[in-house]
């Protein structure tokens, strides 16, 4: 595939890199599954945002520069090979903010995407329960309209980023007596709302990135139901779309990964054995492979195309391809993999929390084996077990 760029596209890439080099922190900031790590990615997100770099496919009225997401991609591309630090916001910016822009009211876009696009307001996610990860549609926890609010009750779980987080967003039951995907809808939510008890949920490294939600009567504004009253899941599921298919994994970010593991490679290959080299290149060739499928569904969008079940083929792709490649990291550097601080550790630590990360891949945003059930039920028209 010979991607071809336009001279204002390369001009733009140009501006891009200029702006990286001037503006990048200068070392690593702190894991934002820390309090002190969250809030230097909080003031990232403002230095982003001033120059209005944050969000560049974003109208310019909500903080962007109102540009395709071709351009989006050139960003991600010349940010991850410059070694961005990863987005503290991304559950709100590349998740909830194209639902809003979908499905939100006027007052809806002006109230939350501005601060969402500044790092004032961090989002998490709020949908899976106890008895309702994957199977988003067994969802529990109710909502019930009391005039102008809604009383919100139940629990949610593996809430991503909701530690430290300013809003939530929630899927709910608000049909009383409704099944399955039916009577639910979908809330902005504050998490320092009365009755909203938050307990954090430790890592494999034993950082606080997921929180449990008890939601004990809260009241929630009805203004802020975002979609249709008990429609909440084709608003959930463009959520999902957007998760699995497009804006969450940029392919730079796996191409970044490649390319250090190729210099890992490179540094380490007189000591390994044969085999390994050959998992090199296919971590490489994946991210390429990865990289040019994006492009293709970013011209079929362009054109009117919208983004549907491939989404789940391409979840599956990008979340095996991340395990794989971090994997073979690990085999390269062997025990030393495991050392995460001080002298010896590669890369700052960042293998090894890179390859414990990527074990999760496979289960959040929708387990790889119900993106198959997926696929195989919408896309080969197989019958359902």
């Amino acid at each position: 595939m010979d991607i071809q760029y336009t001279q204002e596209q390369n001009e733009f890439r140009a501006e891009v890199r200029d702006w990286l080099a001037d503006n990048l922190p200068k070392k690593r900031l702190k894991s934002f599954d820390t309090q002190e790590g969250f809030e230097e990615h909080r003031e990232w997100e403002r230095v982003l945002f001033k120059d209005r770099w944050g969000n560049v496919n974003w109208p310019k009225e909500y903080g962007g520069r109102g540009l395709d997401l071709t351009s989006w991609l050139i960003f991600e591309e010349e940010y991850y090979g410059a070694d961005g630090p990863l987005r503290v916001s991304q559950n709100g910016i590349f998740l909830l903010a194209p639902t809003i822009m979908e499905y939100g009211t006027e007052a809806q876009k002006a109230r939350f995407l501005p601060p969402m696009a500044s790092g004032d307001e961090i989002w998490a996610q709020a949908w899976s329960e106890p008895g309702a990860g994957s199977d988003m549609a067994a969802i529990r926890t109710k909502a019930v309209r009391d005039g102008d609010h809604y009383i919100v009750s139940g629990q949610k779980t593996w809430s991503s980023r909701a530690v430290f987080a300013d809003w939530c967003f929630a899927l709910v039951r608000t049909e009383e007596g409704s099944e399955r995907h039916k009577g639910l809808s979908k809330l902005l939510i504050p998490l320092d709302s009365p009755g909203l008890t938050i307990r954090p949920i430790a890592q494999l490294d034993g950082k606080d990135g997921f929180a449990e939600l008890f939601f004990d009567e809260v009241r929630v504004p009805v203004e802020n139901l975002l979609g249709p009253e008990h429609g909440g899941w084709g608003v959930a599921m463009a959520t999902a779309g957007f998760e699995r298919g497009l804006l969450l994994r940029s392919p730079s970010r796996f191409q970044a990964a490649a390319a250090r593991l190729v210099d890992l490679y490179n540094e380490n290959k007189d000591t390994l054995s044969s085999g390994v080299g050959e998992q090199v290149l296919q971590a490489w060739m994946n991210a390429e492979r990865f990289c040019a499928a994006t492009y293709q569904l970013v011209a079929r969008v362009g054109a009117g195309a919208s983004v549907s079940s491939e989404s789940s083929a391409n979840k599956i792709f990008w979340s095996e391809m991340d395990r794989h490649l971090n994997r073979t990291a690990t085999t390269i550097l062997g025990a030393y993999a495991e050392i995460q601080d001080g002298t010896d550790a590669s890369d700052e630590g960042r293998w090894i929390y890179n390859y414990m990360h990527s074990l999760a891949g496979l289960i959040y945003a929708g387990t790889n084996e119900i993106q198959r059930n997926i696929l195989s039920e919408r896309v080969l028209g197989l019958p359902r077990k």
